[in-house]
């Protein structure tokens, strides 16, 4: 009927409008969309197998869906329970304190957005930063430092892996897509550049909050604290802290420390381990693959299977429920994974419907032909996936359903691009960052968690969103150079 990428261009547009101007949820947007452009683009597919029926359209949408959901649904379930066992037991502020320790006071933002930076990788940023911004006031109260810094560091850290590390769910489904259409991208290793890759932006994000913490010097904490809301030990910490400052003393970790080993907190290694671990069995599962001489022995059959992404998720659950939860009794733990499937249910339907609309997309050639033509007009393969995140992010705020429609649009066009499948999801995953602003709700979490106006916030944290991402677009550009 239309050609396919008129029909692409049509149904795109038609599920931006349906999410940003009506009531309708992405969930079903999506699925609208993927059927309109199947429909338009009538008839379409292989030889023997041309679809041309409406019944066709369907199924192709709904087969893109299932397999989806069929390949990371588990997945991001395990993965919100395992965050809420983080989140409720208190590892997260362990994993500060042990932070805190080893960099020291006058190094507390980036202690928090070091903490940051581990705690989103199975933690949603959204909830990891309102665990966490109570520590930052303080921060802030104790040490008299401006909240845009500590508040914006905390922030990107949280960002930063939640954009760019799975098992979150926007990565996740970035190289489930990305795999589904032949390019295929091995998990393991991309968690492993995806933390390699977001250390130089963590950096970058620490001295830009700075500049803006200096530039902002008197949105501070008040010293006045609510004693009601403290136990003795840590009200003789406190009053120990503020004799200091009256006495113009220099503060040190040991004071820190003291507040947070009042609290009842698991041990740091158990709080560090129910993160880590099935990030090592996934790894490992990459390492043997690439080790010809374990091929087929037990060893590789054993790894293999620790190392899905389903089970090495499942065995951090069982240390969260089991461990990190141990003192609760079991209607509590119940309602906790509860609460964390409630929490998964929109973002598993969102990913699978994303799917469905690369399903529909790839089905019908349109991003193929996209990439002749962009191949022949000479313009170079990398800004492809740093345009399309963008695009993808700017009207509608949500990052995650960024990258899922996204990475349903660049798939489909890696064989013609050329370019690296690693660096391309990576770009993609990195510039749907861009931009934080009013329609974000995470802008809003920062912006009234820190203490900040919305002026503020855009001058601050909206700018950073921009230029952290322009930062690491610059270094996948020199890379892909190199790397093909």
């Amino acid at each position: 009927m239309l050609h396919p990428v008129l029909a692409m261009a049509i149904g795109i547009v038609v599920m931006m409008l349906l999410v940003i101007f009506t009531k309708m949820h992405a969930f079903p947007s999506l699925i609208i969309s993927a059927i309109i452009i199947a429909v338009l683009a009538m008839p379409f597919g292989p030889e023997g197998a041309v679809v041309e029926t409406l019944t066709g359209c369907v199924s192709t949408v709904t087969k893109g869906f299932g397999n989806t959901m069929a390949s990371i649904g588990v997945v991001i379930g395990f993965g919100c329970i395992m965050g809420i066992f983080l989140e409720k037991s208190g590892a997260a502020k362990r994993m500060a304190l042990t932070i805190l320790k080893l960099v020291g006071v006058k190094n507390c933002d980036v202690v928090l957005g070091l903490t940051g930076f581990v705690v989103s990788i199975p933690v949603f940023c959204d909830s990891g930063f309102v665990i966490l911004s109570s520590l930052a006031k303080e921060f802030s109260r104790l040490t008299k430092k401006s909240m845009v810094g500590l508040g914006g560091i905390l922030g990107m850290g949280l960002y930063i892996t939640h954009f760019l590390v799975p098992p979150t769910p926007g990565p996740l489904a970035v190289v489930s897509t990305f795999t589904e259409n032949g390019s295929i991208i091995d998990l393991g290793l991309f968690i492993l550049f995806g933390v390699a890759f977001s250390v130089p932006l963590f950096i970058f994000s620490v001295f830009l909050f700075r500049y803006f913490g200096k530039k902002y010097p008197n949105l501070v904490v008040p010293y006045e604290i609510d004693r009601s809301k403290y136990t003795e030990e840590q009200l003789k910490v406190l009053d120990k802290i503020h004799a200091k400052h009256e006495s113009n003393e220099q503060l040190t970790t040991s004071d820190f420390a003291e507040i947070l080993a009042s609290e009842k907190l698991p041990s740091a290694f158990l709080s560090f381990a129910t993160l880590l671990v099935p990030i090592a069995l996934i790894f490992a599962n990459t390492l043997v693959g690439q080790i010809d001489s374990l091929a087929g022995t037990t060893l590789a059959s054993v790894v293999t299977f620790l190392g899905q992404p389903v089970i090495a998720l499942f065995i951090s659950l069982c240390m969260g429920a089991f461990l990190l939860c141990r003192t609760y009794d079991k209607k509590t733990c119940v309602n906790m994974m509860q609460e964390a499937c409630r929490d998964a249910g929109p973002i598993v339907f969102i990913t699978a419907a994303g799917g469905a609309l690369g399903a529909g997309i790839n089905a019908t050639g349109a991003a193929g032909i996209m990439a002749n033509w962009i191949v022949d007009a000479g313009v170079p393969a990398i800004l492809i996936p740093i345009i399309i995140g963008v695009i993808m992010r700017f009207p509608q705020g949500s990052g995650t359903t960024a990258m899922i429609t996204g990475s349903a649009i660049i798939a489909p066009m890696m064989s013609t691009l050329g370019i690296n499948p690693y660096i391309a999801a990576m770009a993609l995953c990195l510039t749907t960052m861009c931009p934080s602003y009013l329609n974000d709700s995470y802008f809003h979490v920062v912006t009234n968690f820190s203490g900040m106006d919305i002026k503020t916030s855009l001058k601050t944290w909206s700018i950073g969103s921009i230029l952290i991402p322009v930062f690491g677009s610059a270094i996948l550009v020199v890379l892909s150079l190199f790397i093909h």
